[in-house]
């Protein structure tokens, strides 16, 4: 286990500003009367500012102490689950934010299946990570790696493929920073069929 975030807790907040709210709620097209998941949310420090906008909210994350301050703001229930096995039924949540995280999980295509298939049919998953091909964010993941973080970066094409692989239609965003943001949709059934049907059809 990767105890980097148990020291990192009572500071966390205060270092790492969180992305635009107004920006991740229209990626995620909110508001929406439904649960949001935050995996590997940390402290909240993002899905906090959104919790206005959504039904309910739960924060996941590996960290305990992470998660102690995610409580202490009242605004959500925290878990504490592998990301790549969380304890959820199948299409719980109406969303799903992943932000700044994906690179610390163990095993990411099966973080994506597993995300993928907690999303209702309808549902929209967002994924911001750092842009690994920027020479900032590769001295990042340098840093990241002498500190034995255990971090392992994809490019947004590589991720938006896992996406894909785990069923979902996605794309990627940019919003001009280090950052990239990956955008996918679970369709319902109905779509999916229609869609297959459609790419049967002789040309």
């Amino acid at each position: 286990m990767n105890y980097h975030f148990d020291i990192l807790a009572p500071f966390y907040d205060g270092a790492i500003p969180p992305p635009d709210p107004d920006w991740l709620a229209g990626l995620l097209r909110l508001p929406k009367d439904g649960w949001l998941l935050d995996a590997g949310g940390g402290t909240g420090r993002v899905s906090a500012l959104l919790r206005d906008r959504v039904g309910g909210l739960v924060i996941s994350d590996l960290s305990a102490p992470m998660l102690n301050k995610a409580q202490a703001k009242q605004v959500a229930c925290p878990v504490q689950a592998r990301v790549e096995r969380l304890p959820f039924a199948d299409g719980q949540f109406d969303r799903v934010v992943v932000v700044d995280a994906m690179h610390h999980f163990a095993n990411q295509s099966l973080a994506v299946i597993e995300l993928a298939r907690m999303l209702k049919p309808g549902g929209r998953i967002v994924i911001e990570e750092p842009d690994i091909r920027q020479t900032r964010v590769k001295l990042m993941a340098l840093g990241e790696k002498l500190a034995l973080m255990g971090s392992h970066f994809h490019t947004p094409q590589h991720l938006k493929l896992m996406l894909i692989g785990a069923g979902l239609a996605a794309e990627v965003v940019t919003d001009g920073s280090p950052s990239a943001w990956i955008v996918g949709d679970k369709r319902h059934e109905a779509d999916v069929g229609m869609a297959e049907a459609e790419g049967e059809r002789p040309q």
